[in-house]
């Protein structure tokens, strides 16, 4: 008997495992060459990476090829007038639209971006540079030169920075030099700010403390040890300033204060358009579009590198 019942659980145990292996081997994910099943294709897309990654970098790396590029393309003279087509929607002939001069839309949008990135980036750049210096010599030394920095950030943000801006490009005048330089001084404090805060966190870490008891000097640790832990957080908050100095940009060319006629600028496409948004929408919501689109993908840009950063700082 016990044999016998041993023989019947033996074969059953054995079927059921047939089963069981069959059940897996017929499936579609494990099968070799098979095509992947709708959650296999759900677990490999992340639309949220999609959404806050990969389509505002293709933006953002599209409109710098453009602007790069643009005295380059086989596009119209930003500059030239057709009196004969005037605000004309957009068609096949002007992709978007034609202003009230006659010029050409996609064109003047395109030699646009060269003004909104190259203020984008240099302005930040200076404020990088003098920022940072200030900010992690405060946060590494401490003392009366921490104190004497923080008093210039917190005046210098208590001040209305849009007040400040208008101050310093009507005293330097109408110019691209003059308003990116502006617009650099303008955010110095934020760089200082941002950048002390991180060496306060890394000053004292274990790595930092052994380079001082080894001997570094000061130039060597902050260098070698604080400056490269420090940028992370700082590139990542660059992003973030990028979307804002074109924003600050496009105010002050909607203002007339930016760069001075007949260079494009989306502020002043923007401007230009107000008096026909009746007629002519095209004229305002084109370029409000296309700076919309570059700010928020910088924005996006800069809050997932900051996780990533975060999620990085949590193991150091």
């Amino acid at each position: 008997m016990s044999g016998h019942s041993g023989g019947l659980g033996g074969g059953h145990s054995s079927e059921h495992s047939s089963e069981q292996g069959g059940g897996h081997g017929l499936s579609s994910e494990t099968l070799p060459g098979a095509l992947p099943g709708p959650t296999a294709l759900r677990r490999r897309i992340d639309f949220r990476q999609v959404f806050a990654l990969w389509l505002p970098a293709g933006w953002v790396a599209g409109i710098i090829f453009f602007g790069l590029t643009a005295p380059y393309l086989p596009i119209q003279d930003p500059n030239e007038l057709d009196l004969l087509r005037q605000s004309i929607p957009p068609d096949a002939a002007n992709w978007f639209g034609t202003d009230d001069l006659g010029r050409d839309m996609f064109s003047r949008s395109i030699h646009g971006a060269r003004i909104s990135l190259t203020v984008g980036f240099i302005a930040p750049l200076i404020a990088l540079v003098i920022g940072c210096t200030l900010g992690i010599t405060a946060g590494y030394f401490r003392g009366r030169w921490e104190t004497a920095v923080s008093l210039y950030v917190n005046v210098s943000l208590a001040f209305p920075g849009i007040i400040l801006l208008l101050l310093l490009v009507t005293t330097l005048g109408n110019s691209l030099f003059n308003l990116t330089t502006a617009l650099g001084i303008l955010t110095v404090p934020a760089y200082t700010r941002v950048s002390r805060a991180s060496t306060l966190t890394f000053a004292e870490r274990d790595f930092v403390m052994a380079s001082r008891a080894l001997g570094a000097s000061h130039m060597r640790i902050i260098v070698r040890e604080i400056m490269p832990n420090v940028l992370l957080p700082v590139v990542a908050y660059t992003f973030v300033l990028v979307a804002l100095i074109i924003v600050l940009e496009g105010v002050l060319s909607f203002l007339a204060l930016g760069v001075p006629h007949p260079a494009p600028s989306w502020g002043s496409m923007i401007s230009e358009g107000r008096e026909m948004l009746a007629d002519a929408p095209h004229v305002s919501f084109i370029p409000a579009a296309v700076m919309f689109l570059t700010v928020l993908s910088f924005n996006l840009l800069g809050d997932t590198l900051r996780k990533r950063i975060d999620t990085r700082s949590a193991f150091l």
